[in-house]
């Protein structure tokens, strides 16, 4: 009998969670509860569809070409895929099966024995790091980074592959001392092949009117080419690879 598990959303063709052309499944339920979150709707994890493995994969046949011909694959973001850790690893294990590789997007927020089977079919992880400092951790998403720096040092520990995401959202998470102090904290991390510095953008904040709730960041300004450029330079003067080197 085919795995079943609630899920968000899909998109058909992505290009920016992972290498190549990617097929993305967004996944129900999510631990945090971030301020800026553009999925807001995807927090419940009794919302969402139902779906079998066996659904996701005959979708996914139909973009086949795409996805094996630009070096892609399947991506599991969300909400959070390790709620749904046996779901996830039956889809990453069928995928891998067709010569596609697998991206877990992942807050980090969990055990590590939760997510060790999962792991071992999972390809890449793109971790999200909402801030450096634990008490602005807290205000951002609800949850400490305890949790989350531990399973970054497992990461290390087994040699995965990880791509570290950071928006930078005025007045919350573009402070330069705070940059510096995870910079230097990600230096220690020979496994991370990319560290991404995204601009905070508005566009899911319909989804928290649409649900009767107060957009939290409402009026907080997109930050500016200078803002980006001066917060990536930080990161670029410790030696992080702010660009993939294949």
């Amino acid at each position: 009998m085919s795995i079943k598990g609630r899920i968000h959303s899909v998109e058909t063709m992505g290009t920016v969670d992972g290498p190549g052309i990617r097929y993305v499944v967004f996944m129900q339920g999510c631990p945090l509860r971030c301020i800026f979150c553009h999925n807001r709707d995807a927090w419940d994890p009794k919302a969402g569809r139902e779906v079998t493995v066996d659904e996701l994969m005959e979708d996914i046949n139909k973009y086949m070409y795409f996805l094996k011909s630009s070096g892609g694959g399947v991506t599991a973001t969300g909400g959070e895929p390790v709620l749904q850790a046996e779901f996830t690893r039956e889809l990453f294990t069928r995928v891998r099966e067709l010569g596609l590789n697998t991206v877990m997007d992942t807050s980090g927020f969990t055990d590590a024995d939760k997510a060790e089977e999962l792991l071992e079919v999972t390809d890449l992880i793109l971790l999200s790091i909402k801030h450096a400092v634990e008490e602005n951790h807290r205000k951002i998403t609800g949850v400490g980074t305890k949790k989350i720096i531990s399973f970054l040092n497992h990461l290390r520990d087994i040699g995965k592959p990880v791509w570290i995401r950071y928006v930078i959202i005025p007045g919350y998470t573009d402070d330069p001392a705070d940059l510096e102090r995870l910079a230097i904290m990600l230096k220690d991390y020979d496994n991370v092949k990319l560290v991404e510095i995204l601009p905070y953008h508005d566009m899911g904040a319909y989804k928290w009117e649409e649900m009767g709730y107060e957009y939290p960041l409402k009026g907080v300004p997109v930050p500016d080419a200078k803002m980006m450029g001066e917060s990536r330079a930080i990161f670029k003067g410790h030696g992080l690879p702010l660009e993939l080197h294949q």
